[in-house]
Order: structure tokens, then sequence, then C-alpha cells
């Protein structure tokens, strides 16, 4: 019998339950992975509270990411074999003990990576390179700013961009975050105490930067637009404005969407500025998901990206999970611990 996280209503973390599911069967061009790690993403304390798009029905199994060994293969699956240690990029649904997916999300892994780190990577690098660099084409010469730069993605994106040699890239964070920032050459700016847009402006005498990647929307992003150099790049890809809290509240929500920006397209067009809105779990390119993931992989490999890990929870204890991103003391990715013995 396996198990899985299930969301079973709208609400604070005590909505989350562990339940016992069938053992998954892989279909044709499908593997059975038997899980060890899972990720945890801000997104999924958002779908929690019932303010993410699109999510399923409730109840369901949140979860875009798993690593694990292969237990069984489906027909018509080539280049795997069970016993191997593997990471994969779910639609949905990885929160479990044991999922079933698509051949072409799945990607061994070099024996020199744990396979918690193998489950820190999927959403935030491919998040962040996908801004980044399929859609940004990030060079040599441009400037950074990255908003909550001590998260999973943030992390993930200053070292794609120390990969890049960008030598300008500003991070907005808590105070007591800076350390990790500059661990990766970015320059801190406290979230708390300081204004991005002036020390942005100021440090490019007035100019701004050319990308700038958004998970907090809101007010934020108005502010955000106003920091965009021209031809630059806005990123937005979350709305953590609406969740302040681990409580659900409709009214915190409402305003942070009232004052979420509705861009005009024509005062883009007149300001030479564009707005991306990215979203990797309704992205149907698969072939391009697959070549970045195994872009991603190389960069691990050559020693450019290591997965800042925070903590690691067991797959029961997944609201106190929750709860501990929530409050903000995550640095780096959040993992359940599903079939692991560590």
């Amino acid at each position: 019998m396996a198990y899985c996280v299930s969301i079973t209503k709208a609400g604070s973390p005590s909505v989350l339950k562990i339940q016992d599911i069938e053992m998954p069967v892989p279909k044709d061009g499908e593997v059975c992975v038997e899980v060890h790690y899972a990720g945890i993403n801000f997104a999924d304390t958002l779908m929690r509270l019932g303010l993410y798009q699109p999510r399923p029905p409730f109840p369901f199994t949140p979860g875009y990411e798993v690593s694990g060994v292969i237990l069984s293969l489906g027909s018509g699956v080539t280049g795997l074999e069970v016993g191997q240690r593997v990471v994969a990029a779910m639609p949905t649904g990885g929160q479990c003990s044991h999922v079933s997916v698509k051949e072409s999300r799945v990607i061994p892994i070099p024996d020199s990576m744990g396979l918690d780190e193998a489950a820190a990577m999927p959403v935030t690098y491919l998040t962040a390179h996908h801004m980044l660099h399929y859609l940004g084409h990030l060079k040599k010469g441009e400037t950074v700013l990255i908003h909550g730069g001590a998260g999973g993605v943030g992390t993930a994106a200053l070292q794609l961009c120390q990969w890049a040699g960008i030598e300008q890239v500003w991070a907005t964070a808590s105070g007591h975050k800076s350390d990790i920032i500059r661990s990766f050459g970015g320059i801190p700016i406290d979230r708390h105490n300081e204004d991005f847009t002036k020390v942005v402006k100021e440090a490019t005498d007035g100019r701004g930067v050319d990308h700038i990647l958004d998970p907090i929307g809101g007010d934020n992003l108005a502010k955000s637009l106003g920091c965009l150099a021209e031809g630059g790049r806005l990123y937005t890809y979350g709305l953590s404005a609406a969740a302040p809290t681990s409580k659900r509240s409709l009214l915190k929500a409402f305003f942070a969407l009232r004052k979420t920006p509705k861009f005009d397209a024509l005062r883009l067009m007149t300001r030479n500025r564009g707005v991306f809105g990215v979203h990797m779990g309704t992205w149907k390119n698969e072939e391009a998901m697959a070549e970045q993931l195994h872009r991603i992989m190389e960069g691990v490999n050559q020693g450019h990206l290591k997965p800042v890990i925070d903590s690691v929870f067991d797959a029961r204890d997944v609201a106190e999970a929750h709860q501990h991103i929530h409050d903000a003391k995550n640095i780096g990715k959040v993992l359940l611990r599903f079939n692991s013995k560590q």
C-alpha cells in the first residue's frame, strides 16, 4: 500500500492529511518511482489556501517534483532501468510514497548527487532557468533583480546568474538572510528596512535593471515595473502577497489582487518594456522543459549549481513544513521525506 499527502479542503495547515492509496501501475511510456523525497513550493501553500489556479478539486495531492528509485517500467520505455536513481518533474500529485510519471519527465541523476539534492531541483531551477534563459536570453553585461532571493527559486536564480557571469545581481530578503545572497555573488536588499526601487535606481544611475523576477505580486509588482530598464523584462510567477500568513483570508487576497497592476499593452510598447507571466505547472512544451532540465543537470555536474536545502520534514509532518514556509523561516528548499531512511 502506498500513501500520499492530501489537501482535503481550503484552509490552514491542519487541512493536510496522510491517506493510503493503491500502488500506482505505470501506463505505456511511464515509470513508477519509489519516492524518497518530494519538494514543497510556495504554490503548494497557496493551493492549500484555495488561492492558486489552476488546481484540482479538493481533495487532491500537491507536489511538482520528486526523487527516488525506479520501481517498474511501463511498456515502450527505453533508456531507463529498474533500480535507477532519478529525479522527476511532476504535473501535480508528487507528494506520494510512489508515483507514475511520463518517461520524458524523468532524468537519471549521477552517483555524486544525493536524492535530497535532486528533489530540490526541478521546480526551483526550472522556473529560474525558464525566466532568465528560455524567455530572457540572459547575457553578460545585463543586470538582475531577484525578489525572494533566499528562497528556493531565488537561490537557484542567483546561481544561474553567477554561472552566466552576471556581475550585478540584487536580491531582496529579510536582513538575517543576507549571507546566503552574498555567498552567490548577489547584493542583498533588506526587504523590511530598504526600498528596493531606491537602491536599484541609485546603483544604476536611474537606468533600472534588465531582468526582474517577482513572485510577490500586489503593489510589489507595480514597483518592480518602475525599476525596469529600457528593453527590460519583468517575470511575474507568484502571488505570495495574497497569503502573508498560514490562515486563509479572502480579504487579504482580494486586496493583494486589487493592488496587482493591470498592464497596459500600449504603455509597455511605448516604454519598450516586457512582462512575462510564468507558470511551469501549465507549461505544455515538454520538449523545451526536458532540454532545460538536462541543461540544469549539466550545471550540477560541472559544479556551477548546487541546490540549497533548508530542511527536511517527514511526510507525516507536512503541516509543520507548511507552517515553516509561511513563517518565512526557510533559506532555500523545504523537502518531505517518504521512503528514505536518512
